[in-house]
């Protein structure tokens, strides 16, 4: 009896491992066709047609409501046509929306796979599905308020099966995009080449070992730029993902930094040739997924174009998310490129402090806002360059809706960083605290020094002169009592 039980008992198991192996299989095959799926190919999930009606019906154009609004969706600080310090807060701000988050963002993490299941998608990566897409894109953009995107070629295009199908896809969407752009007048804030998704660029693309893939890495950028100056875009971004090393022990690090500026320097030359004014921004990161990427952080970045003669070439895109992972903070990054001359764009968002990879959270945190928009405002502002926001949604947030929520969090936040720190350089405390500490250097002597006209010599005789120098308060519990009060 018991032996009659126990082979019952295994033929359950074994039944129900067969239905749960089955179900497993037919999630992958789908799966797998919706990765796989070619240009105007048909999928199980139903025939290509034109989508019919408004991709976010119910949702009509955000608006500014104020600060005691209770509407999520509604702005309760961003006031496009207010003026802050003689200045539109849409101009201090120059918003846009990354096309790969928001319309290509599936929800899929390590862990899991995708959770996004947007109504417009019928479960394709095909051209038709692409167009669609992008009309999504500037519904999404014309609702929202935002007069900007960004974009990288392969999110807004499906690869072909060669180069030149690859291209020809390329095309049907920019010349979609091009014709909503006429219609809106929204524009373009800048394009990129993806040169990290797909398994020829392991290895990197401009420090590829292999000839061939950097060829091809060459042949994408050149077709990217081009549509990005086809479609007006101001500037043009390198985020060099897989541009690094795993171990030194099979990389020559001279000779993939050598390509990597030979890279860039034809870059530099095929803008010239075609006419496009816009501005190059390479984005530093520090690693993930490399281990070590050469392009580390601003100063890393900044030190190597000037190594190789680039530095009047390009300037920097800096993402929050990357300066913390590169052991910084946003303000310090923002900081470096901005007293270099180098800060040309900002990817708006952050990470967790508590998880160790590149989350890219919509940024909400009133006092980092603060802090960029006091660099932003010291800078004069972005412009040619603006907040590009470089954010998702959390993998459990599957609405519609939430699209927009996130976005008008992400702007309410910084337009509420710019106010406080208008009001943070006109009260001028905070100004005064930071000079008084340096007021010394205000003496004969102290414009010597930054004038390096004195030298070690009589700098020697000063100190025998003047004896051990006094202790002086650095005040730093003042400066952070006066920045928090304005937030």
């Amino acid at each position: 009896m018991l032996a009659t039980m126990k082979t019952a008992r295994l033929l359950f198991f074994f039944f129900c491992f067969c239905l749960f192996h089955v179900a497993l299989s037919e999630d992958e095959i789908i799966a797998d066709r919706t990765c796989r799926a070619e240009p105007g190919v048909e999928s199980d999930f139903g025939i290509h047609k034109e989508w019919e009606g408004e991709f976010f019906p119910g949702i009509s154009k955000i608006k500014y409501e104020g600060p005691l609004s209770k509407n999520p969706l509604a702005f309760k600080w961003y006031n496009a046509e207010e003026e802050i310090l003689g200045k539109k807060m849409k101009d201090w701000l120059r918003f846009s929306v990354a096309f790969w988050h928001t319309f290509r963002g599936s929800g899929a993490d390590p862990f899991g796979a995708p959770t996004k299941n947007w109504p417009w998608e019928d479960g394709t990566n095909s051209l038709a599905m692409a167009l669609r897409r992008m009309k999504a894109n500037f519904e999404f953009l014309t609702k929202l308020g935002v007069e900007m995107w960004c974009f990288h070629d392969r999110d807004i295009a499906p690869d072909g099966k060669t180069l030149m199908e690859s291209n020809a896809n390329l095309d049907a969407v920019v010349a979609l995009a091009k014709q909503l752009q006429e219609e809106t007048g929204i524009h373009t804030l800048w394009g990129t080449a993806q040169l990290f998704m797909h398994p020829r660029y392991m290895h990197g693309a401009a420090t590829s070992p292999d000839a061939r893939v950097y060829a091809y890495a060459a042949a994408q950028v050149k077709k990217a730029m081009e549509v990005t100056h086809e479609l007006g875009g101001e500037n043009f971004v390198f985020w060099g993902g897989r541009e690094g090393y795993q171990t030194l022990l099979n990389t020559d690090l001279k000779k993939e930094l050598d390509h990597m500026a030979k890279f860039l320097q034809a870059a530099v030359n095929w803008k010239k040739t075609i006419g496009f004014n816009g501005t190059l921004l390479i984005e530093p990161k520090p690693q993930e997924p490399t281990k070590h990427q050469y392009d580390w952080d601003a100063a890393t970045t900044m030190g190597f174009l000037q190594r190789y003669g680039l530095a009047g070439e390009f300037k920097l895109n800096i993402e929050c998310n990357h300066a913390t992972l590169s052991g910084h903070s946003c303000h310090h990054e923002l900081e470096m490129s901005r007293i270099y001359g180098m800060l040309g764009n900002i990817d708006a968002n952050t990470g967790d402090a508590q998880t160790g990879w590149d989350t890219d959270q919509f940024l909400t945190d009133i006092g980092e806002a603060t802090l960029v928009m006091l660099t932003v405002i010291k800078n004069g502002g972005l412009a040619p360059g603006g907040f590009n926001f470089d954010a998702k949604l959390r993998r459990e947030s599957v609405d519609v809706e939430d699209l927009f929520i996130g976005h008008i969090s992400g702007m309410d936040t910084l337009a509420r960083g710019l106010r406080n720190a208008a009001k943070l350089l006109q009260d001028g405390k905070l100004s005064e605290l930071v000079a008084k500490r340096y007021e010394t250097f205000n003496s004969k002597l102290g414009a010597l020094i930054e004038e390096e006209e004195v030298s070690f010599e009589e700098l020697e005789k000063k100190a025998h002169e003047w004896g051990e120098p006094p202790l002086s308060s650095g005040k730093q519990e003042l400066a952070e009592m006066i920045f928090q009060s304005y937030l």
